[in-house]
């Protein structure tokens, strides 16, 4: 799957990130190895661009990354007093308004909002380190396939701060509340075997496995309509808000759609 992702022309290739397609299969690949893939508005931006730029045809999105850690997270240098040329740096965004501030981290987010998109499946394919926005980035994709070598950490709290990048609340519905507070607030690593037990990943395997597991998974969603995929992505994102019997109703909805659209009865 790596050499496939760079012997295609990119949609996008920009401030570390690189978008191909091929078919119904997305790749989105970080591509700033030297860093470990350290992340930044810039790199956010890029990613955001990704989502907007994948084509109707596309089913599956898998985010990979070169290099042997998938992301060491926040790149240290905003953490310094000048920050990022040409952006805030956090002590310009604590001085700022509330909605000034509120703005800012909100359009940073929109880079780990698009991956549960119901016309999509994203898979995150994790090696290595995934710290801090890595692991929120992970987080981020619907399905997680994980090398052996994996160490997830969430050091934010750590470092005075809290995890921001829609990182939370998939955390809690993987792991529950308890868990998910335990390794926010230790900055712990989990390693592969907690991650794949716990629910954190849907699979652990050997790190030269890793790309020919998520192509494996890759094919295997995309044998299944496109149609049913979605309808069922969309009954279980939303059936942990729904009562027991507002999900009854909502699978009646979604079955009544099913079956009129593969009788061409439909809209």
């Amino acid at each position: 799957m790596a050499s496939l992702d760079k012997d295609l022309d990119p949609v996008l290739d920009q401030d570390g990130v690189r978008l191909t397609v091929d078919g119904a299969t997305a790749t989105v690949t970080l591509t700033n190895p030297a860093k470990r893939n350290a992340q930044s508005p810039a790199l956010w931006r890029a990613l955001t661009q990704a989502g907007r730029s994948l084509p109707g045809s596309v089913r599956v999105v898998v985010l990979r990354a070169e290099g042997q850690s998938f992301s060491a997270g926040l790149d240290r240098q905003a953490f310094t007093p000048e920050g990022f040329d040409g952006e805030p740096s956090f002590i310009d965004l604590a001085r700022g308004s509330d909605a000034e501030l509120d703005a800012t981290i909100a359009e940073y987010q929109e880079a780990f909002t698009w991956w549960r998109r119901s016309d999509i499946v994203s898979i995150a394919a994790v090696q290595g380190h995934a710290i801090g926005a890595g692991f929120q980035l992970a987080l981020a994709c619907d399905l997680r396939v994980v090398a052996d070598d994996v160490q997830f950490a969430m050091r934010e709290t750590s470092l005075g701060l809290v995890p921001d990048l829609t990182g939370t609340h998939p955390l809690v519905g993987l792991v529950g509340y308890a868990r998910a507070l335990e390794i926010c607030a230790t900055g712990r690593f989990v390693l592969a075997e907690e991650a794949e037990r716990t629910g954190l990943a849907n699979l652990a395997v050997p790190a030269a496995q890793l790309d020919a597991a998520v192509a494996d998974l890759s094919a295997a969603l995309l044998a299944a309509p496109r149609d049913a995929v979605i309808e069922t992505k969309a009954l279980l994102r939303g059936a942990s808000e729904r009562s027991y019997e507002e999900q009854r109703t909502a699978e009646r909805a979604a079955q009544a759609r099913r079956l009129r659209d593969l009788a061409g009865v439909g809209e």
